[in-house]
């Protein structure tokens, strides 16, 4: 009796359609979204990239949440919370049926915003968002810049977050949250909108321990929403990055697990799907300015050797008098912190740092 008094509430106050973070005009609506998402019947909403999010107001002191972790194969996933505009922490989403989630809301009397982020990775499964008990109350969408963040684990903000699961515990994705990854926390301090393109272990022509005879490359999922091989479901593209900022080469340049064979690195390969990978984000987003970043994680010879590589792509497009010129950024070497020897949360806030003058400039320029 008492769940179904919940779903009346949900499909009372459910009324709104999508409010997307990129859309141009401003839009007044019941629910925003943004990310990899996929909007479902009755404005259930699936959660299906890293940093996807589904944001509303309300008001009054009650809120709970629907949510399920929501795949062909049975496991949990997380989400990070944002309430007014503060982070609250990141939520458990258990295996199995679909559950509320209370929230816990200060006694102010304000309108309060909820944004709930997908904290794991789109490998890890999706969630379904069904709606809320809370009252609901308008919310206005407003058009800001935008970025693309597309790159591999590190920009998924993969094993970064070991505060409910210690790194030797627990699976893969109990230490994902994207929320506080480098892309996030850098669009939030820049006041603008994300979103991220990203997929553990994937790299420009070969992956983490593949040769790219096993797995897919990111050239070859891009365009697929839930980037996988499943291209019967395509992304739409509607969200139009005033920047992309592309971050992959981590994972060509890597070794493996040092048992599975491992050819040495070919610039040539990298360098020329890299380039047929720009003229890809070129045909869905022509108007943008496209920015090659190295890794924190690749360092000495094997730096200079990426560097390289990545200005030779960027002169290849010298030429090019349709596009706005390709940017190169570098960041400064980084020894991890995380899981796995990737950045934990602090480490993917120096890079956002490193970042922001650099990303602040690209979006001012006219």
């Amino acid at each position: 009796m008492i769940l179904k008094k919940k779903l009346l509430l949900i499909l009372l106050f459910s009324l709104s359609f999508l409010c997307p973070a990129q859309r141009t005009e401003a839009k007044k609506t019941l629910y925003s979204h943004s990310g990899r998402i996929e909007i479902l019947e009755g404005n259930k909403v699936l959660l299906i990239g890293s940093a996807s999010s589904v944001s509303f107001n309300f008001k009054g002191e009650s809120c709970e949440i629907s949510l399920k972790s929501f795949d062909s194969w049975a496991n949990h996933n997380y989400v990070s919370l944002e309430l007014d505009d503060k982070y609250i922490g990141r939520l458990l989403i258990e295996k199995g049926e679909t559950k509320f989630y209370p929230i816990v809301v200060p006694k102010n009397g304000k309108i309060h915003h909820l944004s709930i982020f997908k904290a794991t990775e789109a490998a890890s499964g999706d969630i379904l968002f069904s709606g809320t008990t809370a009252n609901l109350v308008e919310i206005k969408c407003e058009n800001r810049k935008k970025i693309e963040f597309i790159g591999n684990s590190i920009t998924c903000g993969a094993q970064s977050d070991p505060s409910q699961v210690p790194c030797d515990k627990g699976e893969y994705m109990d230490h994902h949250n994207a929320y506080l990854a480098y892309g996030p926390v850098l669009s939030r301090s820049l006041n603008v909108d994300f979103l991220l393109s990203s997929y553990s272990g994937i790299g420009m022509y070969r992956n983490w321990n593949d040769e790219h005879i096993d797995e897919p490359i990111m050239p070859e999922v891009y365009e697929n929403l839930h980037l996988n091989k499943d291209n019967s479901k395509r992304y739409d593209f509607s969200f139009q990055p005033d920047v992309v900022s592309i971050c992959l080469g981590t994972n060509d340049m890597s070794e493996g697990d040092h048992i599975k064979p491992r050819l040495p690195f070919n610039e040539d390969k990298y360098v020329s799907n890299y380039i047929h990978f720009i003229k890809t984000v070129y045909s869905h987003s022509p108007k943008t300015r496209i920015v090659l970043l190295n890794s924190p994680m690749v360092t000495g010879d094997k730096n200079d050797t990426f560097i390289k590589c990545l200005k030779r792509v960027i002169q290849s497009f010298d030429s090019d008098k349709i596009h706005k010129p390709i940017a190169l950024f570098e960041f400064k070497p980084m020894i991890a912190h995380g899981c796995g020897g990737h950045p934990d949360v602090n480490d993917q806030k120096i890079m956002a740092e490193q970042m922001n003058s650099f990303f602040k400039k690209l979006l001012n320029e006219k």
